[in-house]
């Protein structure tokens, strides 16, 4: 056990943050159209980094700029993701203001993901014993290939992921872990999404009870997205998270949520409101109730 794992006061909420999360490369940051101050692979050259990060002229940097500069908030947000995954079972929920880091996987990273966090939650809570199965709810707009690369055969972790089918990564021989899969079209409106989010969620935890829901919960939903390419309104992304929390509440299933893609800056404040709403509807505070005992 390390540092990084610490026990929090009953009045605490697990809300996971720390300025540190926030990218700055020198400047660089602003020619790629993710909101750098928004917030497994150890990369040792600036060119890899490059690749991941989608901005080339990191490949100009350092490996030591590099490293102090993009890879030590990634990794400090991959530790957010295990916290939060612990302290989720603790309470009944936890949110980390950071990860969701889907399309990488433990041998390679891809589209500004660096850090495979959702597996390194996953198999840390297994490898600890602390769970024994965990469900991942992908509501990111893309297909999260990264973790279902180290999922593939793997019963124990169901993977629910629903996602814009037209764009980045396509990745088929990811798609075989996926247990329930929701591939959407260009341009889904909040009523279409919620009908197929209400209806496949709900037939996800008929099927399978975990214990411990990942939720990734992408912004780049929203509509003018320039990634996403979906026309979810702010409201829409606010009630499809206050769907997902009620369901594990009533279900009693620990959540844990990273807040993954979203590439407007606006989206930063939609979060905040969304975690304010799951508060005022009282799904995020106090503790999970207990299990009936058989």
């Amino acid at each position: 056990m390390t540092s990084l794992y610490f026990d929090i006061d009953e009045n605490q909420w697990p809300l996971i943050y720390d300025e540190k999360y926030n990218v700055s490369v020198g400047g660089l940051e602003k020619f790629h159209v993710f909101d750098a101050k928004k917030w497994r692979n150890i990369i040792q050259w600036s060119m890899k980094v490059a690749i991941i990060a989608e901005v080339p002229m990191v490949a100009l940097l350092p490996n030591i700029c590099v490293q102090y500069a993009y890879l030590k908030p990634m990794r400090l947000q991959t530790g957010g993701s295990v916290l939060a995954g612990k302290l989720a079972l603790e309470r009944g929920w936890a949110v980390n203001v950071g990860g969701g880091f889907h399309h990488c996987s433990g041998d390679r990273g891809g589209g500004f993901c660096p850090y495979a966090d959702i597996t390194l939650l996953i198999r840390f809570l297994m490898d600890s014993e602390l769970i024994q199965n965990a469900m991942i709810v992908d509501l990111d707009a893309h297909q999260g290939n990264g973790y279902q690369h180290d999922f593939l055969g793997v019963p124990e972790v169901y993977i629910m992921d629903m996602y814009n089918r037209h764009i980045y990564p396509k990745d088929r021989e990811a798609k075989q872990a996926i247990r329930r899969k929701i591939e959407l079209g260009h341009r889904v409106e909040d009523l279409e999404y919620m009908l197929k989010l209400r209806h496949n969620l709900k037939a996800a935890l008929n099927e399978f009870t975990p214990d411990i829901l990942v939720y990734n919960a992408g912004t780049d939903i929203l509509d003018s997205d320039p990634l996403g390419n979906l026309r979810v309104s702010s409201v829409g992304i606010i009630k499809r998270d206050e769907f997902v929390f009620e369901m594990c509440r009533s279900r009693k299933i620990p959540i844990v949520m990273l807040t993954s893609g979203g590439y407007l800056r606006k989206t930063a404040r939609i979060i905040a409101d969304s975690i304010m709403n799951l508060h005022s509807k009282g799904l995020i505070t106090g503790q999970c109730p207990v299990p009936d005992e058989d």
